[in-house]
């Protein structure tokens, strides 16, 4: 069994021990990944927020919300906030050779950075149909499964599952957003490392009672070590 990332989570069955689903992303093209780094506390970030809810209904797009922490200190904590999301969003900032992070900020495919509220550049940076690996993501009973098939693809790559929530309102009590009611959208809620990939057929197993409760969707990203290009991606919901 693969460790989550996160340690926010209470692990609690999902009500699927009589459901039976099988969601396959099988095509030689692949969503453009949009991770959008994000917190309830910043007053700029209900903007690209909303933006990111528009994009996340396009066809051919994965968008992700990573919450930070970092934003708490100013007296709201938001309850969707990861420490992995932090960790998560420095690496990109060595990744990528920028001077900092910031909210709010997404990163397009691992590669590209862009003010989380510019709909121009997010745009543009997602128009184009991409190549993938091929993902399959099914279920029976208990278990979460991920095949991944052979690919010319021989770049060494970590495969990620990530458990989210597709929507929620929050009425913010304190900090900048204090009075607002904010809508949110695919909200990353744990990460699990499930292993590497290498460009060989491989398959890997989760029970699902090891998901959050509340989130109700997975994606699963193949990425180049080092946290560098999305090479596969793909995603289904649980129910």
């Amino acid at each position: 069994m693969s460790k989550p990332y996160s340690h926010i989570y209470a692990p609690a069955a999902l009500l699927v021990a009589a459901l039976s689903w099988n969601a396959s992303a099988w095509a030689t093209t692949r969503p453009a990944v949009v991770e959008l780094y994000t917190s309830e506390g910043c007053s700029s970030c209900p903007p690209a927020d909303a933006l990111l809810g528009e994009i996340a209904a396009q066809p051919g797009v994965l968008a992700l919300a990573f919450h930070v922490d970092y934003w708490d200190d100013l007296g709201w904590s938001d309850k969707f906030a990861l420490p992995y999301a932090v960790q998560r969003q420095r690496r990109y900032a060595q990744a990528l050779r920028l001077s900092s992070v910031f909210t709010p900020q997404v990163v397009i495919d691992g590669t590209i950075s862009v003010t989380g509220s510019d709909r121009g550049a997010i745009t543009a940076a997602i128009k184009s149909p991409r190549d993938g690996i091929p993902i399959e993501i099914s279920g029976q009973g208990h278990d979460l499964t991920i095949a991944l098939s052979h690919a010319k693809e021989s770049t060494a790559a970590d495969v990620l599952l990530i458990a989210y929530l597709p929507q929620a309102v929050t009425a913010i009590g304190r900090g900048e957003n204090s009075g607002r009611t904010l809508r949110e959208f695919n909200i990353v809620r744990a990460t699990y490392a499930l292993g590497t990939w290498i460009g060989d057929a491989k398959t890997f197993t989760i029970p699902t009672s090891s998901l959050p409760k509340e989130a109700t969707a997975v994606a699963v990203l193949v990425q180049e070590w080092n946290q560098h290009r999305i090479l596969g991606a793909a995603t289904t919901h649980l129910r």
